[in-house]
């Protein structure tokens, strides 16, 4: 797996069309976008399409003094390439409140995510980046979930999806979501950690190019339990959906302490590694690789990314955000895409694994 960086990029066989959704405006999302497509060898190989407004697009190009050719568009079909292009969801568009959440700025970015979705289902783009979100403000209409996971998940009419997010170094997929800490232990079983190990180890094969997946399975207690004196779930859950695995072939190890997993470097001497919740697995993750990582969702019939960062409120409109980490995105959505076509895994009709009518459900 290649996230190619700004200076190094590598021929496709054929340029993909990358429906992006805008995020929430008042954030960072849109001057991370001009910024991934600054440099303009990005754009032989990536047809990018943002789904927002044309005219707002060009004014924060010239804001953050961001020289990127951005084109309208109402065809992403047609789109070639050389260009950023815009697909207007809006005849018109405020001007940023920036770093302030607002509900027509979360209406803006339910939008902008249900016409890039829409689109998607239609096969007008191959593959879907999406830009931070506010998960308060978006809430509404078709969206009332945690984030875009879970969303997605019920758009596509997948049951079980994994959350991963990686680098070329470093895979990490949660067993546990969006989900309070003091839930945690009780949505752990057995069953669901076999579940996420299985789509872990799915993608690491089909989505990133691995052959042969080693993984690594952190406990859920400090010092994985050390061995029942702080907690039980090693003992009755973790473990057991250790062997259960490695009974059915799976080359899975642990439970793993997580503090000395990640401190000592032992993630290195593993394809993946499957943490118990979102902070266990995010913290390091970040703390190892914050603007170059990128997040993907494991387990739908199309493929999604998205930066490894969210809206940061705090630096919006000031030209601080870095584009790295969503062009990163935009390229492990196209190599992921490869991947799986050279696994022959990928149909011309991508949603085979979701009837469209599953797709639709009311939202387009």
């Amino acid at each position: 797996m290649c996230f190619r960086s700004t200076f190094v990029f590598m021929a496709v066989s054929k340029p993909v069309r990358i429906g992006i959704s805008w995020g929430d405006p008042n954030g960072i999302g849109s001057e991370c976008i001009l910024k991934a497509f600054a440099d303009d060898r990005v754009l032989q190989d990536l047809i990018p399409i943002v789904y927002g407004h044309t005219e707002s697009l060009r004014k924060q190009a010239e804001l953050f003094e961001v020289q990127v050719n951005i084109q309208a568009t109402d065809d992403p079909e047609k789109a070639t390439p050389g260009a950023l292009y815009c697909m207007d969801i809006a005849d018109t568009m405020p001007d940023p409140d920036w770093g302030q959440p607002h509900a027509d700025a979360g209406d803006f970015a339910r939008r902008s995510l249900e016409a890039a979705v829409k689109d998607l289902a239609g096969t007008k783009v191959d593959v879907l980046v999406t830009a931070p979100i506010n998960k308060d403000t978006i809430q509404g209409g078709s969206f009332k979930f945690p984030g875009h996971t879970e969303y997605l998940a019920d758009v596509a009419g997948v049951d079980e999806v994994l959350m991963i997010l990686a680098t070329e170094a470093l895979r990490v997929g949660v067993v546990t979501g969006h989900v309070p800490l003091k839930d945690v232990s009780a949505r752990l079983s057995k069953g669901a950690i076999i579940t996420k190990a299985k789509l872990l180890h799915e993608s690491l094969g089909r989505d990133f190019g691995v052959a042969s997946p080693r993984i690594a399975v952190l406990g859920l207690n400090p010092h994985a339990g050390d061995n029942g004196l702080i907690g039980e779930e090693e003992k009755t859950v973790i473990l057991p959906a250790i062997r259960s695995l490695q009974e059915q072939g799976l080359d899975v190890h642990g439970p793993f302490g997580a503090d000395g997993f990640f401190g000592t470097g032992g993630y290195k001497k593993f394809d993946g590694v499957l943490a118990m919740y979102h902070d266990q697995g995010l913290v390091p993750f970040k703390s190892l690789s914050f603007g170059e990582g990128v997040n993907f969702t494991a387990g739908l019939p199309v493929v999604r990314t998205s930066p490894d960062h969210g809206t940061a409120f705090d630096i919006a409109g000031q030209g601080l955000a870095d584009g790295a980490s969503l062009r990163a995105a935009c390229w492990a959505a196209a190599d992921i895409r490869r991947n799986r076509s050279e696994h022959r895994e990928m149909t011309a009709n991508p949603l085979k694994m979701a009837p469209r009518k599953e797709w639709e459900r009311d939202r387009f």
